[in-house]
C-alpha cells in the first residue's frame, strides 16, 4: 500500500475500535448496571437483541445511502450516533430509555460499519482488498479485546464511570474523523444511478440474484454459528468443568488476541497463496470440525484449545467473505456492504436466541447444531464456486 493508503487505513482502523471498543467497556459493568436498576437477564438479553434488530434493520438502507451521500459522511454519522446512544446511557436510569439508546446505537452502527468496509474497497485494488478488509476486521477484534478489559478496570472507580468514559471516547472519534477523514469514492458513484432509484424493498427482494449473495449467506451461517457459539461457552464450561469466571475470562481474551494476530498476519499471505474460494472451503471445514470436537471434549483445557480453533477459523472466514462480497459487488460497494452487515445482523440475532432455547433443553446441542449448519455451509460454497467456475470458463470461451 501507498503512504496515503496507509494513513486512511489508519484512520478507519481507529474508527473501527473506537466504535467497537466503546460499547465494549459497558460489557462488564451491565449485569451490576441493570441489576442496580431492578432489572436482570431479560433486559440484558434485549440489550443484545434491541441492538441488533435495529442495525439489522437500517444496514441495507445505510449501506445504499453510503453510496448515494458517500462514505465519510456515513462514518462520522454513525460514530455521531454511537456517541449519543452513550450519552442516553449514561444519564438515564429508565430501561425503556436505555432500551432507546440501544437502538440509536444500532442504527450508528449500521451507518458506520458498511460505510467503513466500502471506503475500503474504494482505497484499494482487487489484490489488496483481502488485506484491507483483514486490517478492519483486527481492529474489530482488538475492540472487542481491549474494551471489556479497560471497562472493568474504570468500574472500579464507580460503576457509570464506564458509561461516561465511553461516551467521551465516541466523541473524540466524531471530532478525529471530522477533522481527518477524506471522501474516498469517486464523485459519479455518489449520485443516484437507475440501480438506485428502484424502490429498495424491490431491491432487498432481488438481492437472491446479487452474484454476492451466497457469500452473503455464508456470512449470515458463519455470524449464527459463532454468535451462538459464544453465548453458551461460559454457561458450558462452568457447568461441565467447574471453570471460574477468571477462567472464562482468559478464554475470551485469548479468542479475541487470536483473531487480532491472525487478521493482521496471516489472512493477506493465505489468500494470496491459495485464493479467497479454497480459504473459505478450507476455514468452513476447520470450523465445522470444532464444533463437533467441543462435543467430545473432556476437560477445560481441551475445550480451551477447540474454542481457539474454532475462532481462528472464524477469524479467517470474516474477512475473507467481506472480500468476496466487495469483488462481486461492482460499483455497489455501499449497498453490498450494507446487505453483509443486514446477513451478519440475522446470525447475530437468531444464533444466541436459538443456542439458549436449545442450552435448555441439552446442552450439547447447541454444538450439535452448529456442526450440522456448518456441514451444508460447505456443501453450499462448493457448489457456489463450481459454477462461478463454470460461469468464468463460459465467458473466457465466449471471447474465443
Amino acid at each position: 500500500m501507498s503512504a496515503d493508503q496507509r494513513k486512511k487505513m489508519l484512520i478507519l482502523m481507529i474508527n473501527m475500535f473506537i466504535a467497537i471498543g466503546s460499547f465494549g467497556i459497558i460489557i462488564p459493568i451491565l449485569p451490576a448496571y441493570l441489576n442496580s436498576i431492578g432489572e436482570g437477564g431479560t433486559a440484558a438479553g434485549l440489550m443484545i437483541a434491541i441492538f441488533a434488530g435495529a442495525q439489522l434493520i437500517m444496514s441495507p438502507i445505510t449501506g445504499r445511502w453510503a453510496d448515494q451521500y458517500g462514505r465519510r459522511l456515513m462514518i462520522i454519522a454513525g460514530l455521531s450516533g454511537l456517541t449519543l446512544s452513550m450519552f442516553v446511557f449514561y444519564l438515564s436510569d429508565s430501561i425503556w430509555i436505555l432500551y432507546a439508546s440501544r437502538i440509536i446505537g444500532g442504527i450508528g452502527a449500521a451507518l458506520l460499519i458498511p460505510a467503513i468496509f466500502a471506503y475500503v474497497a474504494d482505497i484499494t485494488s482487487m489484490e489488496q482488498r483481502a488485506k484491507g478488509n483483514s486490517y478492519i476486521s483486527a481492529a474489530m477484534s482488538l475492540g472487542i479485546v481491549i474494551g471489556p478489559g479497560v471497562g472493568g478496570f474504570l468500574a472500579e472507580f464507580g460503576l457509570k464511570i464506564p458509561l461516561l468514559v465511553s461516551a467521551l471516547v465516541s466523541l473524540v472519534a466524531v471530532i478525529f474523523s471530522v477533522i481527518l477523514l477524506k471522501e474516498s469514492s469517486l464523485k459519479e458513484n455518489n449520485t443516484m444511478t437507475q440501480a438506485d432509484q428502484v424502490p429498495l424493498i424491490k431491491k432487498l427482494g432481488l438481492s437472491v440474484q446479487k452474484p454476492y449473495f451466497i457469500p452473503l449467506v455464508i456470512t449470515m451461517i458463519m455470524s449464527f454459528g459463532l454468535m451462538a457459539y459464544e453465548s453458551v461457552i461460559g454457561l458450558f464450561v462452568d457447568n461441565q468443568f467447574g471453570a471460574s469466571p477468571q477462567e472464562i475470562a482468559i478464554m475470551i481474551t485469548s479468542t479475541g488476541i487470536i483473531s487480532v494476530v491472525v487478521q493482521l498476519f496471516v489472512v493477506e499471505r493465505i489468500v494470496r497463496k491459495f485464493g479467497e474460494g479454497s480459504v473459505l472451503t478450507i476455514f468452513l471445514g476447520i470450523a465445522a470440525l470444532g464444533f463437533l470436537l467441543s462435543l467430545f471434549a473432556t476437560n477445560y483445557v481441551l475445550f480451551f484449545g477447540i474454542t481457539l480453533l474454532i475462532f481462528l477459523a472464524t477469524s479467517i472466514l470474516r474477512p475473507v467473505l467481506t472480500t468476496l462480497v466487495s469483488k462481486l459487488a461492482g460499483n455497489e460497494q455501499g449497498f453490498a456492504m450494507g446487505m453483509n452487515n443486514a446477513y451478519m445482523s440475522i446470525g447475530n440475532v437468531l444464533g444466541p436466541t436459538l443456542a439458549g432455547i436449545l442450552y435448555d433443553v441439552n446442552i450439547v446441542y447447541p454444538f450439535m447444531l452448529g456442526f450440522v449448519i456448518l456441514g451444508v455451509t460447505i456443501f453450499i460454497s462448493i457448489t457456489w464456486q463450481r459454477s462461478q467456475s463454470k460461469k468464468l470458463m463460459q465467458i473466457e470461451a465466449d471471447r474465443i
